[in-house]
């Protein structure tokens, strides 16, 4: 199974975080939005509508910055997760499926409890070895599908 997240970094750095319901699998892990890529569906499609569908937000431009492949305990089949540094239009954004959602400086990241998968990018991110807007900055102008 495929999943994508997206890091979404504003103009003042603070990067996107969502903390899971405490009904959710992972109960109150920190994550970044996203979700399943359906059967048929390209990963930035499918990107563009979990952010929809997560934030009420509309993606303008996805670049991908890392793959991860993570067994969770409770799933019978390994995951890949996509992550793209990733521009939104919105600046009001609706939380629908999260807890809470904050905007937080890439050295605060260690300051919360990830889902296991976002380890590697959240050391990544805190450590400024990724910088998503300098990627998106840097990336070829395409306009996203979806």
């Amino acid at each position: 199974m495929i999943v994508v997240a997206a890091v979404i970094e504003r103009e003042d750095r603070r990067l996107l975080i969502g903390q899971r319901r405490r009904n959710d699998t992972s109960p109150l892990k920190w994550e970044f939005p996203g979700g399943k890529v359906e059967p048929g569906e390209e990963p930035e499609a499918a990107l563009a509508r979990e952010l929809r569908e997560e934030l009420g937000a509309t993606l303008e431009q996805a670049v991908e910055i890392g793959r991860v492949s993570h067994r969770y305990a409770a799933t019978p089949e390994a995951l890949e997760i996509r992550f793209f540094a990733a521009k939104i239009r919105e600046s009001e954004l609706v939380p629908k499926p999260f807890e809470q959602i904050l905007w937080v400086l890439p050295k605060e990241l260690g300051n919360f409890d990830f889902l296991a998968a976002n380890a590697q990018l959240v050391a990544q991110l805190a450590t400024g070895r990724i910088k998503p807007a300098e990627i998106l900055v840097a990336a070829p102008a395409r306009k996203p599908a979806g």
